[in-house]
């Protein structure tokens, strides 16, 4: 376990150097063994559009699943061995189905369409649960860093196809794929250090630049788009969510890439809608490194647990 805990350590330090490198790729991607491999979610032939299916290697089929999202400040379409290798072992080992995710990232398209495919995976998986040893009776989802973002602004908008904020409007669900007739909800959330309040990105306080990778995911500079802004942060839609499920969020409070402040803010805005079961601060905690431990995704396992039998 140790020598798996200092891999996720490595592992999150790496991504961490490229989520603030975009276009640049400076390390091997790992070798992993998915039972399915690159399965297209969307019928098309994009290599963003791609997934992983892991399953268990002990119990019977069909598996509870989860979804999990790499983080890559949203930079990256190609990268979801690292949400097997970072999240995803623990939880094949507890009896999940995990399913890790390609999206298209900011250079391929601008916002909502990340969450489109996060939407048109959830749905495929729906679908063809039956041919993949799956049991979509219940599907969690869990990220680090924007794969954090995506998780939670998947669980903030069950059963909401669309938003808009003083006339901007964005499709939430899209209509990636063909299997729109499935729902895209999920059952519980474990959010990883992700960035969710993206009005108070820089020092707690203020939006971020145009430099920043917001600005890449939205094409603009968020100073200026206020709606938009506040249309890709996860905190401001709990309030009014439909169908929320219950998060757990983890986050340490030595973290230089995504504040530390942004988990503190979006638990107390759970905690208030009552969808909140535990925010986890680990001491000396970074953007992944000492974040990642035998504790904390023991504590990830054991939330997916209990909200299964819900």
């Amino acid at each position: 376990m140790k020598k798996l805990i200092l891999s996720f350590m490595l592992l999150a330090m790496t991504i961490a150097d490229y989520a603030q490198a975009p276009g640049t790729m400076p390390f091997a991607m790992p070798q992993t063994n998915p039972d399915f491999k690159d399965v297209n979610y969307a019928g098309d032939t994009l290599e963003a559009h791609c997934l992983d299916i892991y399953l268990p290697k002990e119990g019977k089929a069909p598996y509870k699943v989860i979804v999990a999202i790499y983080g890559s400040a949203w930079f990256a379409n190609n990268m979801k061995p690292f949400a097997y290798m970072s999240l995803g072992k623990a939880l094949t080992d507890a009896g999940y189905a995990v399913v890790s995710i390609n999206h298209r990232s900011s250079a391929d398209a601008k916002y909502p369409a990340q969450i489109n495919d996060v939407k048109a995976a959830i749905r495929f998986i729906r679908a063809h649960a039956k041919a993949y040893q799956l049991d979509t009776s219940f599907i969690g989802i869990t990220g680090f860093s924007s794969g954090g973002h995506l998780s939670s602004m998947a669980g903030v908008t069950n059963n909401l196809p669309k938003k808009d904020i003083h006339g901007v409007s964005i499709d939430i669900e899209g209509k990636v794929g063909d299997c729109l007739n499935e729902s895209s909800r999920v059952d519980a959330v474990v959010d990883w250090f992700g960035p969710v309040d993206m009005a108070h990105m820089n020092k707690c306080t203020t939006t971020n630049d145009d430099k920043s990778p917001e600005a890449a995911l939205i094409g603009g500079d968020p100073r200026k788009m206020s709606e938009m802004v506040s249309l890709i942060s996860p905190i401001d839609y709990v309030a009014e969510a439909p169908d929320c499920p219950r998060f757990l969020v983890i986050h340490g409070d030595s973290d230089t890439v995504v504040p530390h402040c942004q988990s503190e803010n979006f638990a107390a805005v759970l905690k208030k809608a009552g969808k909140l079961v535990d925010f986890i601060t680990v001491p000396k905690g970074q953007h992944g490194p000492i974040t990642f431990n035998e504790n904390t995704l023991k504590k990830m396992v054991e939330f997916f647990k209990a909200e299964e039998k819900k």
